[in-house]
C-alpha cells in the first residue's frame, strides 16, 4: 500500500498510486456505515481536533462522523469563542493545542497555504479541509470515488467542471486528481470566472456549456461563491443560469448516462434546476455518503495505518 505521509494537504502533492491507495482504503471502510453498529476501533486512542475558521456543514459533519466511527477522541474548536478573538495567531493556537499531544488537526482556513504552513511547523498530522482558494482535497477525493463507482477506470473519461473556477478550491483539487488518474478535464464558465493561464494545468477551456458537455461522462456543477467576489463578475444570476446552468431541457439534449455532480451547497435555480439536482442523473447525495468513507480512509492513513487488518474493520 503506497502511503508514507503524515499529512493530506492537497492532491497536487500526491502520486497516482497514493490517490488510488486512499480510494481503495475508502472502499474498505464504506461498508461500516451500513452496519447496525457503525463503529470500529481503527483510531482508538488517537485524538483529533477539528479547527474550522470558515463555515461548514457537510465537511465538518462528515469529518466528525468519520472520527467517531473510527473511535477517535474528538475536540471541536469553536473559533467564535476561542482565543483567536483575542488576537492569538494561528500557529500559537495550534501549538497550544498540540501541547495536549494530539494526533491530527483537521483545518479549514480562509488563507491559501495555511495547512502547508502548519504541517511544516508541527509534528501532529494536518488534514486540509479547505484552504482559501487553493485546495479541498477530501472533496475532490469523494468526487473521484463517486465517479469510479459509476464509471470504473477513469482513463480517457471526459469530465466537465462548470462554474466559478476562479474561486474554487474544489475545482483545483479535482483537476489535479482527475488528471493523475488519466481523465480528460474541461472547465466551463464565463470568462470572468476562468483563471488566466489555467490551461497550464492541462485542462481544456470552454465558454459554451452545451458544446463542452457533448460526449461528456460527467459534469460537476460548482456553486457561485458570492462571498469571495469583491465585485460582480457577471450581470445577473438569471443570465448566468441561462448560459451556464443545467436544467431538464438542456439535459434532454445530452447523453442519458451523463453523471451530474455538485459539491454543495446548491444554489437551486442558478447552477442547477431542482428537477436535475434531484433527478435520476444526479449523484449528489451519493457524494455526501461517499465523503464519509473517504475521510475515514484519510484519517486512518495519516495516523499511520498502512494496511487494513480484520481488527480495524470489526466493531
Amino acid at each position: 500500500m503506497a502511503w508514507d505521509k503524515k499529512d493530506l494537504l492537497g492532491l497536487e502533492y500526491l502520486s497516482t498510486e497514493e490517490i488510488t491507495t486512499i480510494l481503495d482504503t475508502a472502499r474498505s471502510f464504506s461498508e461500516i456505515s451500513t452496519r447496525p453498529i457503525k463503529k470500529v476501533p481503527a483510531l482508538r486512542g488517537k485524538t483529533v481536533i477539528n479547527l474550522f475558521y470558515e463555515p461548514s456543514t457537510r465537511t465538518s459533519a462528515s469529518f466528525e462522523l468519520a472520527e467517531k466511527r473510527l473511535s477517535a477522541d474528538i475536540v471541536n474548536m469553536n473559533i467564535a469563542t476561542s482565543s483567536v478573538k483575542k488576537g492569538e495567531t494561528l500557529l500559537d493556537t495550534v501549538k497550544n493545542l498540540c501541547a495536549y499531544k494530539i494526533d491530527v488537526i483537521v483545518m479549514r482556513h480562509s488563507v491559501s497555504g495555511s495547512t502547508l504552513y502548519l504541517a511544516r511547523n508541527i509534528e501532529s498530522s494536518v488534514v486540509n479541509a479547505g484552504d482559501g482558494q487553493h485546495e479541498h482535497p477530501t472533496q475532490a477525493l469523494l468526487d473521484i470515488y463517486t465517479l469510479r463507482e459509476h464509471l470504473g477506470e477513469l482513463k480517457d473519461r471526459k469530465i466537465v467542471i462548470v462554474g466559478d473556477i476562479l474561486h474554487s478550491r474544489v475545482a483545483r483539487s479535482n483537476i489535479w486528481g482527475l488528471q493523475k488518474l488519466g481523465a480528460k478535464v474541461t472547465v466551463v464558465g464565463p470568462p470572468t470566472l476562468i483563471p488566466r493561464q489555467i490551461e497550464e494545468m492541462g485542462v481544456d477551456v470552454s465558454y459554451n456549456l452545451m458544446n463542452a458537455l457533448k460526449n461528456a461522462d460527467a459534469v460537476n456543477m460548482l456553486r457561485i461563491q458570492r462571498e469571495r467576489e469583491k465585485f460582480s463578475l457577471f450581470p445577473s444570476s438569471k443570465e448566468y443560469s441561462k448560459l451556464f446552468g443545467l436544467n431538464s431541457d438542456k439535459l434532454k439534449l445530452l447523453s442519458p448516462n451523463l453523471i451530474v455532480m455538485h459539491p454543495g451547497p446548491i444554489n437551486r435555480g442558478v447552477e442547477l434546476a431542482s428537477n436535475v439536482a434531484d433527478g435520476p442523473n444526479s449523484v449528489i447525495l451519493e457524494q455526501v455518503t461517499n465523503g464519509l468513507a473517504v475521510r475515514m480512509a484519510v484519517l486512518f492513513l495519516v495516523t499511520g495505518g498502512t494496511s487494513l487488518h480484520p481488527e480495524h474493520l470489526s466493531s
